[in-house]
């Protein structure tokens, strides 16, 4: 079987581990604390994305990648979180972009982790299902699984234009086909390596992991997302987030 087919690989047996890359700024929620670093309910966004892992009891490892100059001041916040005693953590300083710093997360991984999930720091409050149902998926034999929603508005594809001048409309995707993707996404080791190793994120194609992924040729598949696990962008966001952490709380009593 040549490297590059589509084929679904062998199920994988080895332990898996989460990369959460956290070296952002994060301007779109304005000055001050780099993005992840944000409080949500009181507590540091990235704390939440690294329990939100560590609730999978499949997750043996989760590798938190910082910004270049803060791996110090990440590793003392960890530390300072009661977070799941079962779980590993480790933290590596990132480079000057997200690629190159998922790929440090992957290289600090050990040898015998076979499945990797890339999760965003932005993305707090993703519920454990989600992370197992995409973990079950590639222990299946799948080299890539992305979580996804339907999309709820129709879509259109223009030609940009100015920031807020009118842009043409190109054309319509048929809405049910398309699928809003979320983190964590889940891979074959082997194969996420491999697409880390050849392929380049650029404006005009893949703009996550699995899309390096779709670049080699490899087959991803899509399992349901979750509402709850939206990417913290924006202030409105923020405040959503703060919500539904109260809600959770209020009915789970912690």
């Amino acid at each position: 079987m040549s490297p590059m087919s589509p084929t679904p690989a062998e199920p994988s047996t080895g332990r898996t581990a989460a990369v959460i890359p956290a070296a952002g700024r994060g301007v779109r929620l304005g000055p001050g604390a780099p993005k992840a670093l944000r409080a949500l309910g009181g507590t540091p966004m990235l704390i939440h994305a690294v329990r939100a892992m560590a609730a999978s009891r499949a997750v043996t490892l989760v590798v938190v990648v910082a910004p270049p100059d803060g791996a110090a001041e990440v590793k003392n916040l960890i530390d300072s979180h009661a977070l799941p005693e079962r779980t590993d953590y480790a933290v590596v300083p990132g480079g000057a972009t997200r690629q190159e710093s998922v790929k440090l997360g992957i290289d600090a991984l050990p040898e015998d982790v076979s499945v990797v999930l890339v999760h965003d720091a932005a993305r707090p409050l993703v519920p454990v299902d989600t992370v197992d149902a995409v973990i079950e998926a590639v222990r299946d034999g799948a080299p890539a699984v992305v979580p996804a929603l339907p999309l709820t508005d129709t879509v259109k594809e223009v030609e940009p234009g100015k920031p807020g001048a009118p842009e043409p409309v190109l054309s319509t995707p048929v809405r049910a086909r398309l699928r809003a993707v979320q983190t964590p996404q889940g891979f074959d080791r082997g194969t996420l390596v491999r697409a880390h190793e050849s392929v380049t994120v650029d404006g005009d194609g893949a703009t996550d992991d699995a899309g390096m992924v779709e670049r080699l040729g490899e087959s991803v598949v899509v399992v349901p997302g979750h509402e709850e696990a939206f990417k913290v962008t924006r202030p409105l966001d923020l405040l959503l987030a703060e919500a539904v952490l109260a809600r959770r709380r209020a009915n789970d009593g912690f």
